[in-house]
C-alpha cells in the first residue's frame, strides 16, 4: 500500500519547477521531443518527480516514435490510477501517480506485445534513479 502524499498548491510551486508543477499539478503537457526522457536509454527506475513513487521499470520503455517517454507497463498496477480525459474534444485515459495524484500521462491501446498498452508520459513528471 502507497503511502499518500498531500500537500496545497503552494508546497508544490516550491518543490518543483515551473515546467514540473504546469505538468503534474495543473495536467499540462510538454512539447515533443523537448523532454530529457523521451530518447533516454539508461537502465533504472522511472518515479514521480512529486512524491518518489516507482511507476516504470527501463526494461518497459520502449521507442514509441511520439516523442514522449513510453512504457507498455508500470511497475505495479497499484502505482498508477487512471480516469478518463475528455479534454480535446477527445476520450483518453489519464495516468496519474496513485501516491500524489499526479498528472503523467495518458495511456493508449496501441503499444507492443506483451501487454498491448502505450503509456506515454510526460518526462517532467518523471525522476530517474539508476540501477
Amino acid at each position: 500500500m502507497l503511502n499518500k502524499v498531500e500537500k496545497t498548491e503552494q508546497e508544490w510551486k516550491a518543490q518543483l519547477t515551473p515546467e514540473q508543477f504546469k505538468v503534474t499539478r495543473k495536467k499540462g503537457t510538454e512539447r515533443a521531443f523537448t523532454g530529457k526522457y523521451h530518447d533516454h536509454k539508461g537502465k533504472g527506475i522511472y518515479k514521480c518527480v512529486c512524491c518518489g513513487t516507482e511507476l516504470f521499470d527501463s526494461d518497459t520503455k520502449f521507442d514509441s516514435g511520439t516523442g514522449w517517454p513510453s512504457f507498455f507497463a508500470p511497475i505495479a498496477p497499484d502505482h498508477v490510477t487512471e480516469e478518463s480525459d475528455r479534454t480535446l474534444f477527445m476520450v483518453r485515459t489519464e495516468v496519474l501517480c496513485a501516491g500524489c495524484g499526479a498528472h503523467l500521462g495518458h495511456v493508449f491501446n496501441d503499444g507492443p506485445k506483451p501487454t498491448g498498452q502505450r503509456y506515454c508520459m510526460n518526462s517532467a513528471a518523471l525522476d530517474f534513479e539508476a540501477h
